[in-house]
């Protein structure tokens, strides 16, 4: 949780496009990031993949107003509103963007080629038809601020009483991560949205912080099966307060409008 979503970036630069506040170019080359390639293929009116810049051009003309995310996990389909295809497709790539005033969707699959290192990545947008309804499980900008701060003051006592709270090269090579992440300045969000969905996401890469150390530090205090399972427990809340909290600052720009 580290690093922003794919479609997290193609909904808030999606959005900003839209919106007229970026170029076509500068909102292509923020969602491409690192990858070498996006396409989008299944577009009405298209025979196959296009580019990403002709495909938000095409979606624009298509009625899309606005785009929202969707970061669905087996029993908590965050995000999304059907129909049952779309879904499961959304639900495999754990990830979604659902578009406004127009009934697609677009699932990312993405292919690797090449050593660690050294990978050439590519992205193909899936665009399918979604039903045009609320969004399940999304909260607002400021529940999903409360139950972040919450969750993480729980989750935090727990972790720490059952010395988990993270040491060792793992640990400090995600604290650095974090760290290089934030001095690169707010990229995430792009022009358009509100300060509060800035703060909202931040915490919410705090929180999945707190998640990657503790699960991937081996089981550090917690020795007992009590205790590994004790801290599973803690965790798992955290995880699904962090997407939602995801989730809603990427659909604050889209909800916004709505208001």
């Amino acid at each position: 949780m580290l690093s922003e979503p794919r479609s997290g970036l193609l909904t808030a630069w999606g959005n900003a496009l839209l919106a007229g506040l970026v170029s076509p170019d500068d909102a292509v080359l923020a969602i491409v990031g690192e990858d070498a390639v996006h396409r989008v293929e299944g577009l009405p009116g298209e025979t196959g993949p296009v580019g990403l810049t002709l495909a938000l051009g095409r979606l624009r003309s298509l009625g899309v107003t606005g785009f929202r995310v969707a970061l669905p996990a087996p029993g908590h389909p965050l995000g999304l509103s059907g129909p049952p295809d779309f879904n499961a497709r959304a639900l495999e790539a754990e990830e979604a963007v659902v578009a406004f005033g127009a009934p697609y969707g677009l699932v990312p699959e993405v292919h690797e080629v090449g050593p660690d290192g050294d990978l050439h990545v590519e992205v193909v947008w899936c665009c399918l038809p979604v039903r045009e309804a609320p969004p399940a499980d999304v909260p607002s900008l400021g529940e999903a601020e409360r139950e972040l701060a919450e969750v993480l003051r729980d989750a935090t006592a727990v972790l720490s009483r059952l010395d988990v709270a993270g040491s060792g090269p793992v640990a400090e090579a995600a604290v650095d991560a974090y760290r290089a992440r934030a001095e690169r300045g707010r990229e995430a969000l792009a022009p358009g949205y509100p300060p509060r969905a800035v703060r909202v996401l931040e915490l919410a890469q705090r929180v999945g912080l707190l998640i990657s150390v503790a699960s991937e530090n081996g089981h550090g205090g917690a020795v007992s099966a009590s205790e590994i399972a004790a801290r599973g427990e803690a965790l798992r809340p955290v995880e699904r307060v962090a997407r939602r909290a995801q989730v809603a600052a990427y659909n604050a720009y889209v909800e916004e409008r709505e208001r």
